[in-house]
């Protein structure tokens, strides 16, 4: 059964009186045309910028959020190779120093004196600057130029659960990324022939607790730039997905609520992703590294199991063939919140 998404193909703000969710919004486009205009629900925003950068060698990630009441900035980086991993997270309470846009491609700039993020959009191009102290007893320094190529198409969606409870989501995929990072004195090198971005973006109000999946991968396939993105369980129920597939730019948006089924005892036992009613998408997660990420603040609780590994399977695209996939490599994950 497919859900009948309205599409959207021109701008149109995500709020209208009293921070109250926008009919006119409701849907899904090619690309970012809405205006994250959230106001009042105090405690409720929720707001984060996520990147996620596939090196040959390094998986590195770093994200801007912000809860209402806390601003968190996180970055972290995996050798594929020597699976060595590490995390830092920064918290600045009340986080009013950080300002979350409204528009999806606009700047954004955490500062710290333990860390400092920042991404600047400019002609087509989102430049990321990270530099950290000490990151494992390192300083960390990266230097990304990411191009948004013209042609290129979005998953920009919002998901209602209610006029007062609801989330917009933009994920732009495949995006060529140039530059470096550097940790102590070792340097990794992306190139933008094969080194590929994801950009998530994220403004909702959202109920006390909460739980998601998400899997995405970005990778060049067989010569084509193919991106993967798959969303459930918060999306359940509501008419709209999270759930694409990206063929060189061009998106087949898949209008059916996709299906999670792992272990939650042991998230490393491969991940079955299959479209509900369909053989759309028929895909198997195998992982290699887990990431576990919890936070226990006064007012907020996460619990995050991020898995790295291989896709495997087939999704049909829009005109009706189907995209075998093979060991492409990517990210699924579980999260938990009380925030």
């Amino acid at each position: 059964m497919q859900h009948a998404e309205r599409e959207i193909t021109e701008p149109v703000a995500l709020c209208v009186e009293k921070g109250l969710l926008n009919p006119e919004a409701i849907g899904f486009s090619r690309h970012p045309y809405i205006q994250s205009n959230l106001t009042g629900h105090f405690m409720r925003k929720k707001k984060w910028n996520y990147w996620c950068v596939y090196g040959e060698d390094l998986l590195f990630s770093a994200a801007i959020s912000h809860l209402d009441y806390a601003a968190i900035c996180f970055v972290y980086i995996l050798d594929y190779e020597t699976q060595r991993f590490y995390e830092k997270q920064v918290t600045i309470p009340i986080g009013r120093s950080v300002n979350m846009p409204e528009q999806v491609l606009d700047s954004i700039k955490f500062t710290n004196p333990s860390m400092t993020v920042q991404t600047i959009h400019i002609q087509g191009e989102t430049h990321l600057s990270v530099t950290i102290p000490d990151f494992d007893n390192e300083v960390l320094h990266a230097d990304l130029h990411i191009l948004h190529p013209e042609q290129d198409e979005s998953l920009n969606v919002v998901i209602p659960k209610s006029r007062d409870l609801f989330q917009f989501t933009a994920k732009h995929h495949t995006l060529p990324t140039s530059g470096f990072v550097k940790i102590g004195e070792k340097r990794y090198d992306f190139n933008r022939d094969h080194s590929f971005a994801v950009f998530d973006y994220a403004r909702g109000i959202w109920p006390r607790k909460a739980d998601w999946n998400w899997a995405m991968a970005s990778q060049l396939v067989r010569g084509r730039r193919i991106g993967l993105n798959f969303g459930g369980t918060w999306t359940d129920g509501t008419g709209m997905t999270e759930n694409a597939i990206f063929i060189d730019g061009a998106m087949t948006k898949i209008h059916e609520d996709v299906l999670f089924t792992y272990n939650r005892k042991n998230f490393m036992v491969p991940w079955k992703i299959r479209t509900k009613f369909s053989d759309s998408v028929e895909l198997t997660f195998t992982p290699f590294f887990e990431r576990v990420a919890t936070t226990n603040g006064r007012l907020f609780r996460t619990e995050i199991h991020h898995l790295v590994g291989y896709f495997d399977g087939s999704v049909k695209v829009q005109d009706g063939s189907v995209l075998q996939i093979r060991k492409m490599l990517g990210c699924s994950k579980e999260y938990l919140a009380k925030w």
